[in-house]
């Protein structure tokens, strides 16, 4: 069982409103509710704050967040954009009822009940002001207490700002991009480790800062995507290739549009241009995998091919 809770604030009685969080928060369910070949990935819980008619209040989000994190699902996911807040007892997340910001859920609790979760992954992504403050034992502290399991990615760090861009999180717009399938490996899988990657190369050091906490043995999969390669040719890896540092020789038959191409050759190549696409394999004395084949050079696995070769030889593919 995989459940998430999508919390998106953007009115409040008495702070200043936001505009882009519901916004954020849906396009985070609609994106987390399916993998991309349209099947079933979490359970989604959305809650949302928009106006003066649908106000979320403290202690509705508590409960949810209660909710959230008892029994022992596979897999429980956590995300709010709205207000931050932080002072020196800890940070807050700010509801709708909120009047200075200490009033709201305390981080602490949040982790509190995530560190004491049965669930076998818990998951808390935050895109609020100061959100880098949670996992911390105190606002000054500089250690986290993380249960095994635990993973925490934050918008920024405890002193930042959140930013806003078009209408939207700037943060939230980069994990939405990455879920949708710029963090997948090749596989089709998307981890909080790629995501977290994939959001701190996008964004420059003046930039607000995405923290990334972590207590696990493996990551857990938060979406799947179709595969830049199919698994199956991942699978030939050791047959081209059967051990480290090996050199796969090619001649003209291996190119269709040569004047001696063979068919059997021309399928196997192929393959090894699938390969070449997604840097697994790159030509040896060859400006490409054309020429490689056309001059009878050969081509050979990079740092990364070799790397998906052993986990196919291990038989974890």
């Amino acid at each position: 069982m995989r459940k998430a809770l999508i919390v998106g604030v953007d009115y409040y009685n008495h702070l200043n409103g936001l505009h882009g969080c519901v916004n954020d928060a849906h396009e985070v369910k609609s994106t987390l509710a399916r993998h991309s070949d349209g099947s079933v990935n979490f359970g989604v819980k959305l809650l949302t704050a928009t106006g003066p008619t649908d106000p979320l209040d403290r202690a509705e989000l508590k409960a949810a967040i209660q909710e959230l994190f008892s029994g022992d699902s596979e897999i429980s996911l956590f995300y709010f954009a709205g207000h931050g807040h932080v002072e020196a007892t800890g940070g807050y997340l700010v509801t709708s009822d909120c009047r200075s910001g200490d009033d709201g859920v305390p981080l602490n609790e949040i982790l509190t009940l995530a560190n004491k979760s049965a669930a076998k992954n818990k998951v808390i992504i935050l895109d609020s002001c100061h959100s880098g403050v949670a996992g911390n034992l105190d606002a000054d502290s500089k250690v986290a207490e993380l249960t095994e399991g635990l993973t925490i990615l934050t918008a920024t760090a405890p002193d930042q700002y959140a930013e806003e861009k078009d209408g939207a999180g700037v943060f939230t717009t980069l994990f939405v991009d990455a879920l949708r399938g710029s963090a997948a490996n090749l596989v089709g899988d998307i981890t909080p480790g790629s995501v977290y990657a994939h959001i701190d190369q996008s964004l420059g050091v003046w930039n607000q800062r995405p923290l990334f906490k972590t207590n696990v043995k493996t990551f857990v999969s938060l979406r799947k995507v179709q595969p830049p390669i199919p698994p199956g040719d991942i699978r030939m890896l050791p047959v081209f290739f059967p051990e480290p540092g090996f050199v796969y020789q090619l001649n003209p038959s291996y190119e269709p549009e040569s004047d001696c191409p063979a068919r059997e050759n021309a399928e196997k190549f192929a393959i090894l241009q699938k390969y070449n696409r997604v840097n697994l394999v790159v030509p040896v004395d060859a400006p490409s995998m054309y020429h490689a084949a056309i001059r009878s050079k050969a081509c050979k696995l990079t740092v990364i091919g070799e790397h998906y070769r052993r986990l196919v030889t291990k038989e974890l593919i």
